[in-house]
């Protein structure tokens, strides 16, 4: 298949293109690059700088293409908080603008790489597709109206849209600027043996999913169709003061914990049931913690 990757210089988008590729797939990627890495991108593929807001490169990127992979966009919970307005338009206004310019150029599948966050703090663990959709901040709030839009562009118009709700991934490659997730912030802190920044004293929940098993489920759904919706998670909770007890395993020492208190917008405890996907396409999750954080220290060992 001819795949565009939307945001494909980014930390997901840049293994989801690898992986792509590896299966014999041709590849392009349609980055703005405010946030991507042009060194990220898999020199296989064809790199586009462009906007998914501006409908003349997108309609150039789509030429000829199979399916879209939509990952271009804003990702920051505490960053959504403080203004609302820009997440709104860049992520729900800019992907309403892609499935225009799709429907415009007869390109009909597309799958989109939302989130947990779309379930808020939810009634019952572990969280299935069906849960109720109630998000606690304006990330979480973009991603369900976009996952509305894509509903009512498969029933209006015959786009086919498979909606991917990640859990918390993490995994080498990671290089955002500034860094605002827990895993690599804790390691690049362990690593240089500063003080770990730690919200709610760790006691949160989370579902942290290896990047190359995340990467892995866009390519196995590519042949799925209608509007349908999968979690992507390993389905075990585990603590986030855990999480930094095994860095300090792996590196072999400890560092002081910066207590940040509590910060709005976060969920006290999530993790997922991924049973619907692996019905649907036989996917799981392969890669445990313990090993995940072991490559994924041996990254910022290397490229720090």
């Amino acid at each position: 298949m001819k795949i565009l990757v939307t945001g494909g210089a980014g930390f997901i988008g840049s293994h989801v293109t690898r992986l792509l590729l590896d299966a014999g797939h041709q590849v392009a990627v349609l980055d703005n690059l405010s946030h991507g890495y042009k060194e990220s991108v898999d020199s296989r593929a064809k790199l586009l700088v462009g906007d998914i807001n501006d409908r003349g490169k997108t309609k150039a990127a789509l030429k000829g293409i199979d399916a879209v992979i939509h990952m271009a966009g804003l990702i920051v919970v505490p960053e959504s908080v403080a203004n609302p307005t820009a997440y709104c338009d860049n992520n729900v206004i800019g992907t309403v603008s892609l499935l225009e310019t799709m429907r415009n150029t007869g390109v009909k599948k597309i799958i989109f790489s939302s989130s947990a966050c779309v379930y808020g703090t939810p009634d019952k663990l572990p969280i299935m597709e069906d849960a109720q959709i109630k998000p606690d901040n304006p990330y979480g709030a973009c991603k369900a109206s976009v996952e509305s839009f894509l509903q009512s562009f498969n029933a209006v118009y015959g786009i086919d849209a498979v909606i991917l709700r990640y859990f918390n991934p993490y995994g080498p490659g990671e290089l955002h600027e500034p860094e605002t997730h827990a895993i690599p912030n804790f390691i690049k802190s362990a690593l240089s043996k500063k003080p770990i920044p730690l919200y709610w004293q760790g006691e949160q929940i989370r579902d942290f999913i290896y990047i190359e098993d995340l990467a892995r489920a866009h390519i196995d759904v590519l042949g799925l169709s209608g509007y349908q919706v999968f979690n992507i998670g390993t389905e075990t909770g585990v603590k986030v003061k855990d999480v930094i007890s095994e860095i300090f395993k792996i590196v072999g020492y400890k560092v002081p914990i910066d207590d940040l208190g509590q910060r709005p917008g976060d969920v006290a405890a999530n993790y997922a049931s991924s049973k619907k996907l692996q019905k649907a396409v036989g996917w799981k999750a392969k890669v445990d913690l313990k090993e995940g954080l072991k490559r994924t220290i041996d990254f910022y060992r290397h490229n720090s």
